[in-house]
Formats: structure tokens, C-alpha cells, sequence
């Protein structure tokens, strides 16, 4: 396989199977049906924000990692 085909391969999207609870299926189709977008969408988007949400904390967490501890008792006092 060429680099070319390769750089192209990996910019395909990915198949996965994922299963929903019925609740959120329906919830997630009807959705989809009143947005005029896909489920698949709708689940990329939903997880490119957690994703950055989780990069946002680590990245808090990262930058107060020089802080010095406060015990528990000291802030509910």
C-alpha cells in the first residue's frame, strides 16, 4: 500500500457497532428525523465534546499541577 492510499485509508470514517438503550435509540431518531441529520452525526459530534471536555480538565488539572494541596477540613471550615 502506498503512502497516498494509506493517508487515505486512515481518513475514511471507522465502522463500530454501539448499542443503545431503547430509550435513547428512539430518542436519538427522533432527533435525527427532526434535525435532518444522521444518528452516526449525532454520535460523532457527542463524543468530539466529551473528548475536548476531557482534554479542557487535564489540561486544568495540568496546569495547577504546581499548586500546594489543601486538605479537605481546611475548605469546608
Amino acid at each position: 500500500m502506498t503512502l497516498r492510499r494509506y493517508d487515505a485509508y486512515l481518513s475514511l470514517p471507522k465502522r463500530a457497532t454501539v448499542y443503545f438503550e431503547p430509550e435513547i435509540h428512539r430518542a436519538l431518531r427522533l432527533k435525527a428525523a427532526a434535525t435532518d441529520r444522521s444518528i452516526s452525526d449525532m454520535v460523532n459530534e457527542a463524543v468530539k465534546l466529551a473528548l475536548a471536555e476531557d482534554a479542557e480538565d487535564l489540561a486544568a488539572f495540568e496546569d495547577r499541577a504546581h499548586e500546594r494541596s489543601v486538605g479537605f477540613e481546611a475548605v469546608v471550615k
